[in-house]
């Protein structure tokens, strides 16, 4: 079965965030600036792809949404990350309605004649490395459920959520449902409805959904530019250091290196 994994890397859509701007130049600003893209690229290099890359079943296809408008030294500089990682595929559209333009691009890569399987993906966060194969593995259990109904969720709800930093990782154990990391939907052939067109603490509002909490599967990632920090009075988070045991645990989990977190967010 088809298996299709959707990242938007600062991609200035109309609507989407909880941050609101005058128009699509004012987000594009607001995204591509500074402090704020060069906090994203190295999440995504140190958080996000690792796990990506090192999943132990690797047919799935990984679409990274751009916009048209992004600068092309930031392009570039992605293009570099992900040309390690034969499943990524970046997609560039001009700014758009959130859900369609994130249902058009899902769609433009399924064989809409067979059922998929699809997750949603953060910049920032991450996914173990079995997630894939877990995801397979849930769908062929819930085989009968799959295809009584157009679309069916699953959510793995148990992970940590972790900052990364120059003296390591900042992490605690989290078990929160329906938090959009470690979420994935089968969709039956020729519905063209994806898992983002649904918020994803409601998808149990509109299928049926099946959870998970028997094995961390994700961490979510902890930053000053997460778009629900962005609002006033959001109180600060404090997380603990990883120790040695914490640090393997991730490594061997999720591939994140904390010295590799260390070295990149240790760097001006």
């Amino acid at each position: 079965m088809q298996v299709i994994g959707f990242c938007r890397f600062s991609y200035p859509a109309e609507g989407g965030f909880q941050v609101e701007h005058d128009d699509a130049a004012a987000r594009a600003a607001y995204l591509y600036a500074p402090e704020r893209i060069e906090a994203r690229f190295r999440q995504f290099e140190t958080i996000c792809l690792p796990g990506i890359a090192a999943q132990t079943d690797p047919d799935f296809l990984f679409l990274v949404l751009v916009g048209e408008a992004m600068p092309a030294p930031l392009r570039e500089r992605l293009e570099r990350l992900l040309a390690p990682v034969p499943q990524a595929r970046i997609v560039a559209r001009p700014p758009g309605p959130h859900r369609q333009v994130c249902q058009e691009v899902i769609n433009d890569a399924r064989d809409m004649r067979a059922p998929c399987l699809m997750f949603r993906h953060d910049d920032d966060d991450a996914v173990a490395v079995t997630f894939v194969e877990r995801l397979r593995a849930a769908a062929a259990d819930c085989a009968a459920l799959t295809r009584a109904h157009r679309l069916v969720g699953f959510d793995w709800n148990r992970g940590w959520v972790a900052r990364p930093t120059a003296e390591g990782i900042r992490a605690e154990p989290s078990v929160t449902p329906y938090w959009g990391v470690a979420q994935a939907a089968a969709v039956q052939p020729g519905v063209r409805l994806t898992l983002m067109n649904f918020a994803h603490n409601r998808i149990n509002r509109f299928m049926p959904t099946v959870t998970f909490t028997h094995e961390e599967m994700y961490v979510r990632g902890h930053n000053d530019h997460n778009d629900s920090r962005q609002k006033a009075h959001v109180a600060p988070v404090e997380l603990p250091l990883l120790d040695a045991a914490g640090e393997a645990e991730f490594r061997a989990r999720f591939a994140i290196d904390a010295d590799r977190v260390r070295a990149v967010f240790g760097h001006p």
